[in-house]
């Protein structure tokens, strides 16, 4: 309420005729189950109250603001996902949502009833189409495959023909959105509303939600297109934005804003990568009510892009580095971690695990003797370490950051209770080689990350001389390997021959990842940055067999 209040006063400053906010702005995207719950649904309405109350008054906006309302049906839903329109102290409309999104990290069908019609509104005394982000999602000109039957804006243009002659003007449609972020989607985002505008010969708006909610990072970028279906204006990426356009005449002008910046086919994922993960660890950990974070730094990559991302997130007064080397870990991996600190600036302790671990195996002698050490030993290593980092966390109020990639989620290259003890996995979106390209973009205006963190080979020293290629291919090989069987479900004769990789190898890659969907399903939440995260939105049985 206070942003929407905060930007609402922005708004009356510039004399705006109507502000624009998400899709259930109001209570958050997405709420789950906390829709089932009654009272979340009264407090809603109570805010929604105190939000219509803004538009009260002689040259005051209308606002377009999404929430959540009790259902009308009789088809088993408790509530409906709406878009409110308010002018003058009154609700005008509630638009409901047609098209509930039911793939990937969307259920919204587990939830919401919906819309079985709509119909355009009248804004300061201006028909407009308003639409609820999915409801845009299903252009039969744009998509060569829809999701649904039925297009909520082409119906909502048809009935644009019927208005009477005193309602009649430039067509403008209303988009709310809380439209995720991943790779390429920005993009995407930007043609297909493109090509809505084209083909209704329409200006079209879009607002869409900025912030994190739990693994979802939103990236903003909302967006004004023209009838001729280029950018008029377009707000910021991951970043609060205010945009005021002027929609007539049909040439509109962006009022306070730079020229619409040039897209590529694709943003730069490296780039946006950074700005989405710093987004969505600031978020998580302080919308969980915390403001500091512990990173068990190792000297390798992957821990020390996590503390450099958490250092933009949080602030390095808020971030604080452990070192817990073994007898097995390397000089240059203590001093890699320590100059790793230095370059950041955060605090950076020691706590050895050698006596430890050592304690742990004398408990163990009467069950391990006469065998030799081996997986039993290694995983013991990082569960001492994850019990320490948990126990500072007890201490000081801070959260753990697991510091896992992709690559080794997928594999299950990781230790359940161990190294992926922690709160949030914040590159487990990252495959390795993605890593490695955003720790170089940490660089890019000096040395943050130590070269020699860049260029040793990787390891989880946890017997003498190991090296991840003991156990996977190079990561060249295995991550784009991992992408088409994660990503795109490709069989793996397929991969082979694409990649120009020896079928065997592709089978054995996929075994992996199919056996540790059990390590995965109890990690820490990760941040969603491609098409296809694990989490909520990829998911299969842990007690399957299916050959490969």
């Amino acid at each position: 309420m206070v942003k929407i209040r905060e930007f609402t006063e922005r708004a009356a400053v510039e004399r705006a005729d109507l502000v624009m906010f998400p899709e259930l702005a109001i209570c958050g995207y997405l709420p789950a189950d906390l829709l089932d719950k009654e009272s979340f649904v009264e407090r809603a309405a109570e805010v929604l109250a105190e939000v219509c109350a803004l538009t009260a008054g002689e040259g005051r906006p209308a606002i377009l603001c999404g929430t959540v309302l009790p259902a009308e049906g009789d088809i088993g839903k408790r509530v409906r996902n709406v878009a409110v329109l308010m002018e003058d102290g009154e609700v005008r409309l509630a638009q409901q949502k047609m098209l509930l999104p039911y793939y990937d990290v969307f259920d919204e069908q587990r939830y919401f009833e919906p819309a079985v019609r709509q119909s355009l509104a009248v804004v300061k005394g201006r028909p407009v189409a308003i639409t609820i982000c999915e409801d845009a999602w299903n252009d039969k000109s744009f998509w060569e495959q829809r999701n649904y039957a039925v297009d909520p804006i082409e119906e909502l243009m048809k009935q644009w023909g019927t208005l009477p002659q005193t309602l009649s003007g430039p067509r403008l449609i209303l988009n709310i959105s809380a439209s995720p972020y991943w790779h390429c989607k920005t993009e995407m985002r930007r043609r297909m509303i493109g090509a809505l505008a084209k083909r209704h010969c329409a200006t079209v708006a879009l607002v869409n939600q900025v912030g994190a909610n739990d693994s979802l990072i939103f990236d903003g970028d909302s967006i004004v297109v023209g009838p001729d279906g280029e950018i008029v204006a377009q707000a910021g990426s991951f970043v609060e934005d205010l945009l005021v356009v002027e929609t007539e005449p049909a040439t509109q002008i962006p009022l306070g804003n730079d020229k619409p910046k040039e897209q590529s086919q694709c943003e730069d994922q490296t780039e946006f990568s950074w700005k989405a993960l710093v987004l969505g660890t600031r978020d998580y950990v302080r919308k969980c009510g915390f403001k500091k974070a512990i990173v068990g730094l190792s000297g390798g990559i992957d821990s020390a892009l996590v503390a450099a991302l958490a250092v933009e997130a949080l602030g390095k007064e808020n971030v604080q580095g452990v070192g817990m080397p073994s007898e097995f870990s390397s000089t240059g991996s203590v001093s890699d971690a320590e100059l790793l600190a230095r370059n950041l600036g955060i605090g950076f302790s020691i706590v050895p695990i050698k006596a430890v671990f050592a304690e742990f195996s004398g408990a163990l002698e009467p069950f391990f003797a006469g065998t030799p050490f081996g997986l039993a030993e290694e995983n013991l290593q990082p569960r001492i370490r994850g019990a320490i980092l948990m126990a500072l966390s007890n201490k000081t109020g801070a959260l753990v950051l697991t510091t896992g990639n992709k690559s080794e989620m997928a594999c299950g290259y990781c230790t359940l209770y161990g190294d992926m003890v922690g709160a949030l996995a914040v590159i487990g979106d990252l495959y390795k080689t993605e890593v490695y390209a955003l720790s170089r973009y940490a660089n890019r205006e000096g040395e943050v990350i130590p070269e020699d963190t860049l260029t040793k080979a990787p390891s989880a020293e946890l017997r003498p001389g190991q090296k991840d290629t003991d156990s996977l291919p190079p990561y060249e090989v295995l991550d784009p390997i991992l992408r088409a069987t994660i990503e795109e479900y490709s069989p793996a004769e397929q991969i082979a021959a694409t990649q120009g990789v020896d079928v065997e190898l592709v089978r054995a890659v996929i075994k992996l990842v199919e056996r540790s969907e059990y390590k995965r399903q109890q990690a820490a939440p990760v941040l969603k940055v491609s098409k296809k995260s694990f989490g909520m939105g990829r998911r299969f049985p842990i007690a399957a067999k299916h050959e490969v």
